[in-house]
């Protein structure tokens, strides 16, 4: 009977401590990331076209991941990408990444899409640039006939390649009266421009987004000077603390898979008749121009 009886206490402790063992060790999914914040730093034009608005959600849904875009322009996230204060970059200004690559402040770095820059301004086109095929020509005309142009001057990639232009044309406009810097993003600096009627060098993609709304037309466009390249790449963990490599490479890999690939291809079409980017990923930067 004794032995019975220490049988059943015996049985008793072990589904206690089984169950207590259970409560204190619950099963974890490991479908879910530990990590679960992804924070990219973008340029403004991938956000004011709702390109992000379209991919973001996809993304999240697919890995589990929430994304905080902060859309500074590419000066500004480039620089967040060098002090680590991001995880993930989506950005336009291949000279000014690759400083970054040699610096090791990311890795992984991959092309994109592409789209162009226009030069965009008023009916009326008092520099008579209209129609012109080099960008590097409209500029020298803008700036001999005094004509108002409205530039970022925000060290964005846009900003970066307008300077670029401004400095094949052999002119130095800061300072001038003509010429006037927003230091905003692109979506504003084209309502300015609009407003003010002068000349601005924009993305093709912010432009149709807000088309409808502003009194600007493409006046000069197609030349391979113009041409807007996106490349993604990682923060380098190796480098920084607290960086979330493994999100960041998800949305890498995310970026380049053939069926958002193929999103960004057909991005726009419904709305504007054209695509806003084009799908790039598996290609050469030097294929592009």
């Amino acid at each position: 009977m004794k032995k019975l009886l220490c049988v059943v206490l015996m049985l008793l402790l072990g589904v206690f401590v089984f169950a207590g063992c259970s409560q204190s060790s619950p099963q974890v999914d490991t479908d879910e990331p530990v990590d679960r914040e992804i924070i990219l730093a973008t340029t403004t034009s991938t956000y004011d076209s709702g390109l992000l608005d379209k991919l973001i959600p996809i993304f999240e849904g697919k890995t589990g991941y929430r994304v905080k875009p902060i859309a500074v322009g590419t000066g500004k996230a480039l620089a967040m990408g060098n002090k680590g204060d991001a995880d993930v970059l989506l950005v336009h200004a291949p000279e000014a990444e690759m400083e970054l690559v040699k610096k090791g402040s990311v890795i992984n770095r991959q092309l994109v899409m592409h789209n162009d820059f226009v030069i965009t301004g008023p009916s009326k086109d008092p520099a008579g640039i209209g129609g012109m095929s080099e960008a590097v020509k409209a500029f020298k005309k803008i700036a001999a006939s005094k004509s108002l142009f409205i530039s970022r001057g925000d060290d964005s990639g846009t900003h970066k390649k307008e300077k670029k232009i401004w400095s094949a044309a052999g002119v130095s406009p800061q300072g001038e009266k003509w010429y006037q810097e927003t230091g905003t993003g692109m979506g504003q600096t084209l309502k300015i421009a609009s407003e003010k009627q002068g000349y601005v060098l924009t993305d093709r993609a912010t432009y149709l987004a807000l088309k409808n709304n502003l009194d600007l037309e493409i006046l000069v466009q197609n030349h391979p000077m113009l041409l807007n390249i996106y490349h993604v790449m990682q923060v380098n963990p190796e480098k920084f603390e607290n960086i979330n490599a493994d999100g960041a490479k998800a949305f890498v890999d995310f970026m380049l898979d053939a069926e958002t690939q193929k999103i960004i291809g057909e991005f726009g079409k419904d709305k504007y008749g054209e695509p806003l980017f084009f799908p790039d990923a598996g290609k050469k930067e030097e294929d592009l121009k």
